[in-house]
């Protein structure tokens, strides 16, 4: 921007953690509740989030899937019978031991113990897994293929609003199959509806692959995940799918008989994909003026500012404003209508103007009296922020207006794969120089593994960790970068949020 004033107090080179909360609090998306680690999402915030919800609903729906829900709070019981997965959550878990109040001395306390604790859901295995067993008798009724969109709570310990809160807004996949087959394909399918959500709609470009056995989903036989990088060189996991085997309907007794009349035990997958990613765009996309949204993923594609110099123009700027609207809803990008909105709240223009950009909308329209004459718009684009508008021919705007939002969807895409590359090494071949690495800098470092899950412990003397096993292999041989046994498979290592 041309004023210091209209960009963020602290930019990204100072302070990676004091910009991200500046874009949050410019772009007036959310803030901290007064409960520890909960937040509010504010309305901008959560119309973000109603995009992401609801294209990847769609999707969920489209390969096969019916929403359904199930209670937040999971008997302590049922968390008991399936403690490989529990481990891995155990120290987040938040526990209702009471359930009601009663005065004393003037306070309120908890008066009636629970006869047995009720965990408030960190995820819902435990309390799916026994429907299921009631759902499913014979082969004729898998699969079964369920997703449920609700709220979670993991007791953080470091809290940040998006990435890691207390609560968070989720939705999870639960599917049954009769083999390992028909499982492991759907854990593929739905990492692929993840990875098509993130990098088409939203811009982020990600590396799939397998997780290590030390990140792997408690309780998973295997992993599959999208892996990203913020702007700070750390990766954040950005969507993943669980082949969970036979362990979890083992402990709950899911069993079919199939059709040669034997009794089998399923196989199920779970899947899931929250709020954080607006963190990820948030932390990929956003600059030192605030938030950066991609098109298709932004709420509104263009405001228009009126612009009055007085009540007697206003009428006839006001009309025009609203036919630039309508105009540009006629149009079509991304087999949607364009998102055009019209700002008529009593406020400064120029104040308008720069709340929008800050909030990321692609682009921001002006028009007053002298636009009227000239049959023109000034046009504010969000790629290449300027205190002065270009102004383009009103109706050469409306015509060109997909291509150009096409164009900055790419441009966007483009720009992050591009810093993604150049934060990307390779030639970092043993413990030393990885150690070495990571303590001067972050970045992905794609290197070899000899797949010892022992070594992945070697890591954390630096805070590092294996992200994934990418899908994409180079075939080639060398030695292992934690152990320097001879191996053959790629992974990729970084720090993590």
């Amino acid at each position: 921007m041309s004023s210091a004033k209209r960009a963020l107090p602290v930019t990204r080179r100072e302070d990676f953690a004091e910009w991200y909360q500046a874009v949050i609090d410019a772009a007036d998306m959310a803030e901290a509740s007064g409960v520890r680690g909960c937040m509010i999402i504010k309305p901008w915030g959560y119309k973000i989030w109603e995009r992401i919800q609801r294209r990847l609903d769609d999707d969920i729906k489209a390969t096969g899937h019916d929403n359904c829900y199930f209670p937040i709070f999971i008997p302590i019981e049922l968390i008991q019978k399936e403690a490989s997965h529990v481990e891995g959550f155990a120290k987040e878990m938040a526990i209702v031991t009471h359930h009601r109040l009663e005065t004393q001395d003037g306070k309120l306390v908890p008066a009636a113990p629970l006869e047995s604790p009720l965990v408030v859901r960190p995820t819902s295995e435990a309390m799916i897994t026994p429907a299921l067993k009631r759902w499913i008798h014979s082969y004729r009724d898998l699969p079964v293929k369920i997703n449920q969109w609700a709220n979670v709570v993991r007791w953080e310990l470091r809290p940040r609003l998006f990435l890691r809160t207390s609560e968070f807004l989720w939705q999870e996949g639960h599917t049954v199959h009769a083999n390992a087959e028909e499982a492991i394909e759907e854990t593929r399918n739905m990492l692929n509806v993840y990875r098509s959500l993130v990098e088409d709609f939203m811009a982020i470009p990600v590396i799939p692959g397998v997780k290590s056995p030390g990140e792997r989903f408690p309780g998973a036989v295997e992993t599959h995940t999208i892996e990203a990088m913020m702007q700070d060189g750390r990766a954040l996991q950005s969507g993943t799918s669980h082949y969970l085997g036979q362990n979890f309907a083992r402990a709950a007794e899911i069993e079919f008989v199939d059709r040669d009349g034997r009794l089998k035990i399923a196989h199920t997958t779970s899947w899931g994909f929250s709020t954080r990613l607006i963190g990820a765009t948030i932390m990929v996309h956003a600059d030192d003026d605030g938030l950066r949204l991609p098109p298709r993923l932004t709420p509104y594609q263009v405001v228009i500012v009126p612009i009055m110099r007085g009540e007697a123009q206003r009428g006839d700027v006001v009309a025009a404003c609203e036919a630039l609207a309508r105009s540009l809803r006629a149009q079509s990008y991304a087999d949607e209508p364009i998102r055009a909105f019209v700002d008529l709240r009593a406020e400064n223009s120029t104040t308008k103007r720069w709340n929008w950009l800050k909030k990321g909308v692609p682009l921001v329209c002006e028009i007053g009296p002298r636009d009227l004459q000239g049959g023109q718009v000034a046009v504010h684009c969000r790629l290449d922020i300027c205190a002065r508008g270009v102004t383009q021919n009103l109706a050469e705007f409306i015509t060109d207006i997909p291509q150009v939002l096409g164009n900055f969807q790419t441009t966007m895409m483009e720009q992050a794969r591009r810093y993604r590359h150049e934060m990307t090494v390779d030639d970092v071949t043993s413990l030393d120089a990885l150690r070495r690495y990571f303590s001067e800098k972050t970045g992905f470092v794609r290197a070899k593994w000899s797949g010892n899950p022992a070594s992945e412990d070697l890591l954390k003397e630096f805070g590092a960790t294996i992200r994934c096993i990418p899908y994409e292999q180079s075939g080639t041989a060398g030695r292992c970068v934690l152990t320097g046994e001879s191996a053959t498979t790629d992974a990729i290592f970084a720090k993590a949020y």
